[in-house]
């Protein structure tokens, strides 16, 4: 077993003066070789001691991704703390769990906006020392706050031995990481990571994948308060060398899209919502060109997705004018989405639609599912190019079992997961650890799943979030929300409602305009638009389309409930009702989690008249 340091080390020495960390500043692109960011975590460290941080108490990290954050994050762990990442979403009273919970002795914070949440807790967080802000000039004067330049400084009378003997006590079997679950259901929990959880994991996960030490380069833009961006961005660059570009603050709003042209990553890690925004992008550039590119656009894409499933099926059989649809389609839409580089794509932090899949798969861009959960530090299953199957989140990484507890007759029960990668608890929590683990070590995950005959994983639900009828029948939601979706191209978000009750139903959001700050508008998106106007809708807004109850469209929606009702296997599963909401769901809204996953209980207490309107 390894810990984190060791392990840093390991990588110091063979890849010293290689870029590690790349940041803009006033436009250009700063770099940090792995010997300045070694150095930059050292020094965080002893300014984390000078300043007071004790054995096992947390440094919580509140803001958007930076080289602070990995600095803060590496230099709590080297001086015997317990690295915490806070999202940045999160409301003060959120923080002051988190912190109180941790027992943080310091925090550090992005920005004010950031400082101005805590300082509102400051008088519930008796075991804060310090708060550090890494962007921006500090607009007040505290006895207690340090500007990032302050705080670096703060420990350079703090002894090379002092800090190496703290490194030296440093066991892999204890914890280094906290991760906080967003908290759909109560309180979000401290998922404890131990140094050996994360080393043994990042390797284990390479094991599987095709990939160079000092040749790769990610973009960090997911929130590292996540797992999956954890071991993506941070860990994962540790253990090989990689390169990591920090995208800007408002990535997910919309500047990721000139951060991959600029940066042309060799690895990428895309929640759904991305992807399904690419998609969304490219369709509606698509609209707009001329009959003759539509035309050869339609002809490749027919090619790529005919090459794709072969190669996916290993018969490699490559279609006639595969090349030529290579030259004039797939490399310049690579090119486009600043993805010419990348040699694996990934999805993974909550479900992804067939069709979004298979859209990718015929541009020659197949999307690789990766499954797992913090409490398994990130992966359990991962797919790759050389091995996977459409819909399935890959196989089992070496050194773990899955296993389906209570399976039905179909084969579906919920995933359990056993190997190094299990967590060690929740922080403070044992009778929810007991819930989690059982007496034979395996993690109970709340999925539910099957696999097929070459050991594939599949996810077809979660327990939490099967519907269950007034009569009794358990209804998984996802399928038939994404059968809608692919059914009717207007319709953005998609909830099925009916636990508890008499029939199904749906809350339905339409495709529109985001403005700069992420957030859904009135205004309809050029997809919507496009649909519209082939229903002959003059429409430009979502609420002149529920003002009018525009019958088109109404009509557009409940044929293709007609149609996806067709296949429903019960008459249970059928969708009898719907209505319109006036705003698509957002990160901003509530509706959606810091990775974009739909937040179930959060959207039915918000939209409840809505619900009963459609049961009166």
């Amino acid at each position: 077993p390894l810990d984190t340091p060791d392990w840093f080390l390991e990588t110091l020495e063979s890849y010293g003066d290689h870029p590690a960390l790349a940041y803009k500043e006033e436009g250009q692109w700063v770099k940090l070789t792995y010997r300045q960011y070694y150095q930059q975590c050292r020094a965080a460290a002893k300014s984390f001691l000078k300043l007071g941080l004790e054995r096992y108490h947390g440094v919580g990290i509140l803001g958007f991704n930076a080289p602070e954050w990995f600095i803060s994050d590496i230099g709590c762990i080297l001086a015997g703390g317990l690295a915490t990442g806070i999202y940045t979403t999160n409301s003060p009273e959120a923080c002051q769990y988190v912190a109180a919970n941790c027992e943080a002795n310091i925090l550090v914070v992005e920005n004010q906006t950031q400082l101005d949440k805590i300082l509102k807790v400051k008088d519930q967080l008796p075991h804060l020392k310090a708060i550090v802000q890494y962007k921006g000039p500090l607009k007040q004067k505290l006895p207690f706050l340090y500007t990032w330049a302050e705080f670096i400084r703060l420990g350079e009378d703090v002894s090379e031995e002092r800090l190496n003997a703290v490194i030296d006590s440093l066991q892999a079997n204890e914890c280094c990481s906290l991760i906080y679950t967003s908290g759909t259901t109560g309180n979000p929990k401290g998922v404890m990571l131990s140094h050996d959880n994360v080393t043994w994991t990042v390797q284990s996960a390479l094991s599987t994948v095709n990939l160079t030490p000092a040749e790769e380069v990610v973009i960090s833009y997911l929130p590292l308060s996540h797992a999956a961006a954890q071991m993506f961005d941070m860990w994962l660059g540790i253990s090989f060398a990689v390169t990591t570009y920090f995208a800007e603050p408002d990535a997910l709003k919309g500047s990721l899209g000139t951060t991959l042209k600029e940066v042309r990553p060799t690895c990428f890690l895309g929640v759904p919502r991305i992807w399904e925004k690419m998609q969304e992008k490219m369709k509606a550039v698509g609209a707009k060109a001329s009959p003759m590119r539509k035309g050869i656009a339609n002809w490749a894409k027919a090619i790529g997705l005919e090459y794709n499933y072969s190669a996916m099926n290993g018969e490699n059989v490559v279609p006639w004018g595969f090349g030529l649809a290579n030259s004039l389609v797939f490399k310049k839409v690579r090119a486009a989405l600043g993805l010419d580089r990348c040699k694996m794509c990934f999805t993974g932090a909550a479900p992804i639609t067939k069709d979004t899949l298979e859209y990718f798969m015929s541009l020659n861009i197949p999307v690789m599912e990766i499954y797992g959960m913090s409490e398994s530090s990130g992966p359990h299953t991962v797919s790759r190019n050389e091995e996977y199957r459409i819909t399935s989140c890959g196989k089992v990484m070496p050194g773990c079992k899955t296993k389906l507890d209570n399976p039905d007759e179909d084969g579906n029960g919920e995933i359990c997961f056993w190997g190094r990668h299990v967590f060690m608890g929740y922080l403070n929590m044992p009778e929810k650890t007991a819930e989690a683990i059982d007496q034979e070590g395996w993690l109970h995950s709340g999925d539910l799943g099957k696999h097929d005959q070459l050991n594939f994983t599949y996810i077809t639900g979660r327990i939490q979030e099967l519907i269950i009828t007034a009569g009794g029948e358990n209804i998984p939601p996802v399928p038939i929300e994404d059968a809608l979706k692919a059914e009717v191209p207007i319709i953005s978000n998609a909830m099925l409602i009916g636990d508890k009750l008499k029939f199904l139903s749906m809350l339905l959001t339409l495709k529109c305009v985001v403005n700069d700050s992420g957030e859904p508008t009135d205004k309809l998106s050029p997809e919507a638009l496009d649909v519209c106007r082939q229903l002959g809708v003059t429409a430009t807004k979502v609420s002149e389309i529920i003002a009018n109850k525009e019958p088109a469209i109404y009509n557009s929606i409940q044929e293709g409930i007609v149609r996806v009702n067709a296949r429903a296997t019960s008459n249970a599963q059928k969708v009898q009702k719907f209505t319109i909401l006036e705003r698509d769901f957002s990160i901003g809204g509530g509706e959606l989690g810091p990775t974009m996953k739909l937040r179930r209980p959060i959207v039915v207490k918000m939209y409840q008249e809505k619900i009963n309107e459609m049961y009166s």
